[in-house]
């Protein structure tokens, strides 16, 4: 069984409080030992660049840069939509420390192993 937890993010700069909401949920997971994913689709692959998550912060929330470096410390993961990532020109040599571009083949392969998914609509 997969105990994996993996936290869809759909928005990017343009919604800082939805961008921020999947970090903060999957980092309390990586904090309490869990194994803890972002899913960075659509805009929210930007997420997952460097320099991605500079200068988003809303009201009440952690600042995403300073919560995403937390995150990859306490063991989480990000992953870019593969699909999404190359139409916005995002490769390899753009990702983050601790993020990586992923098929859907991955993200389906992991949930019939029983991962777990957490959507933020």
């Amino acid at each position: 069984m997969n105990d994996k937890l993996i936290f869809n993010c759909t928005y990017g700069k343009d919604d800082p409080e939805r961008a921020t909401l999947p970090f903060v949920a999957a980092n309390i997971a990586a904090t309490a030992g869990q194994a803890a994913v972002v899913l960075c689709t659509i805009d929210a692959v930007w997420l997952g660049t460097e320099g991605g998550t500079e200068g988003i912060a809303y009201p009440g929330l952690p600042v995403l840069a300073v919560l995403y470096k937390e995150f990859i410390g306490n063991g989480g993961q990000v992953w870019l939509c593969g699909a999404c990532a190359k139409p916005r020109g995002i490769g390899e040599e753009s990702v983050a420390e601790g993020a990586r571009i992923v098929g859907a083949a991955k993200v389906v392969e992991e949930i019939v192993a029983g991962a777990r998914t957490v959507a933020f609509a």
